[in-house]
């Protein structure tokens, strides 16, 4: 892969319906049997937190092979300050073109439009494999953690300048923007908007549910 062999632009509206369907190719029966990752998108745009800036698609043959997407979160300390971030997610990559640096390229792309923003932390939730080689770090090295001192393993701390965090114990809060996603009912009426697929076990979803249940003392 090299620049030549791909686009990356700002998401249009036209591109909604396939850019859900992608997610919904990417994660389909990844994490549990069927996903939801679909349906997340579709409601995130309508979010408050959703930055339509940071909504970018990678193209290559006029094809959307992936998408990225942020929402703005807070992290605040012991004393109450508080600091804008951002929350990185989801990134999909269509499963014909994982592996190839696409990911890559769009977390690169966006990492320096956060900047200019005047954001220096993103944080995400995810498969540390999937990210530390471009740069995030366990949530316990920026002493970033949920209430009642709880650090994740899956809690990643991208930082975007050197003094973005200075070591003080600092409180992840995301906002609400997938809450809708514990509608089951609704995310099955939105699953039907697609061709249908079938739901089944595979082992990464035990690799998911290690990850996500995981924490650093």
């Amino acid at each position: 892969m090299n620049k030549n062999d791909y686009i990356i632009r700002l998401e249009t509206e036209k591109d909604y319906h396939e850019v859900e369907n992608l997610a919904r190719e990417a994660f389909w029966n990844l994490s549990v049997p069927g996903c939801n990752e679909h349906y997340f998108i579709h409601v995130m745009r309508k979010h408050k937190d959703f930055i339509p800036e940071l909504a970018y698609v990678i193209e290559t043959d006029e094809k959307i092979i992936g998408c990225i997407m942020y929402t703005k979160s807070e992290l605040s300390d012991e004393n109450g300050n508080v600091k804008p971030i951002v929350t990185m997610g989801p990134l999909c990559i269509h499963p014909d073109f994982q592996r190839m640096g696409y990911g890559k390229a769009l977390l690169e792309h966006t990492f320096e439009i956060v900047k200019k923003l005047g954001y220096d932390v993103v944080i995400n939730f995810g498969n540390p494999d999937n990210y530390v080689s471009r740069g995030y770090k366990s949530c316990k090295k920026y002493n970033v953690c949920f209430e009642g001192n709880i650090f994740p393993a899956p809690l990643l701390v991208k930082v975007l300048s050197n003094d973005a965090l200075d070591g003080r114990k600092w409180f992840y809060h995301p906002n609400n923007a997938d809450e809708p996603c514990s509608d089951t009912d609704a995310v099955e009426e939105f699953d039907k908007l697609f061709s249908p697929k079938v739901k089944a076990w595979q082992p990464s979803q035990e690799e998911f549910y290690i990850h996500s249940h995981s924490v650093i003392r």
